[in-house]
């Protein structure tokens, strides 16, 4: 099953450092934050991968095209015109990196990558948010009730779209946040059929609002609640509090020994 992140915005929140780079491309702990994620999914047992690109895209492409640069020690033979790569460690990923154009919206990238998903079910999430949440039993929910999309439910402060969940965790509502709002949000992590795809209109559709809104007005949009970790890079500070832990030692997502 292929996993689907979408890279690329223009990060405008942070731009302390996405006027260099895209976001997914900021660092934590040396590594970008879409590297985190990648690594996070293949601990799991996804190994392919497909990467929505946008803004600066040709960052991420080099950035996989000299990976064992980034991640490796290596010998430069200048005379000999020859390179060595020390202790490299090759991740079992396969990597599809698409353009789906720079003014595109998030669902405009999901309808442009169709055709390198196929028929098939697939992950989907963003590429600057991390988290714990169990990728295995959240395969498993999705395949037991059997609609068209799920989405990972976290509580966090509001800044997102807002869910309107039963007690059967069928979402009603998807709607942008107001006052009387409560604490769950759209945490990404999502898994979709590819019946999703009819829901999409073209580039200028933004998946968070009329995709998503449709879906739960069609009952094809269900909930996974996530209690543990979660925390989207919107922000510098978001970044430093993510970097600090991981300097710590105590990054909930970091689930891979090398």
């Amino acid at each position: 099953m292929k996993v689907v992140i979408l890279a690329g915005g223009f990060g405008t929140r942070i731009s302390e450092e996405s006027h260099l780079k895209p976001k997914p491309m900021i660092e934590i702990g040396e590594r970008p934050i879409l590297w985190h994620i990648m690594k996070y999914y293949s601990q799991f047992g996804f190994h392919e991968f497909v990467i929505c690109l946008g803004y600066k895209q040709y960052v991420v492409k080099e950035f996989f095209a000299d990976y064992f640069l980034h991640t490796s020690d290596v010998t430069f033979d200048l005379a000999n015109n020859q390179m060595e790569v020390h202790n490299n460690y090759s991740e079992p990923w396969k990597v599809t990196l698409v353009d789906t154009g720079l003014h595109t919206m998030t669902g405009g990238r999901i309808k442009r990558i169709r055709d390198y998903v196929g028929g098939e079910t697939f992950m989907l999430t963003y590429g600057d948010g991390v988290a714990d949440v169990d990728i295995a039993a959240l395969l498993a929910f999705h395949k037991k009730h059997g609609k068209i999309a799920t989405i990972t439910a976290v509580n966090v402060g509001q800044k997102f779209g807002v869910l309107d969940v039963d007690g059967d965790n069928n979402i009603n509502a998807f709607r942008e946040k107001n006052d009387d709002d409560g604490s769950l949000i759209n945490g990404g992590f999502m898994v979709m059929e590819p019946g999703v795809f009819d829901y999409i209109e073209g580039d200028a559709t933004v998946f968070e609002k009329k995709p998503l809104e449709d879906l739960a007005r069609d009952g094809q949009l269900m909930a996974y609640k996530h209690n543990g970790f979660w925390k989207c890079m919107d922000t510098q500070r978001d970044k430093m509090q993510l970097e600090e832990m991981w300097s710590k030692g105590e990054a909930p997502w970091k689930v891979w020994e090398n």
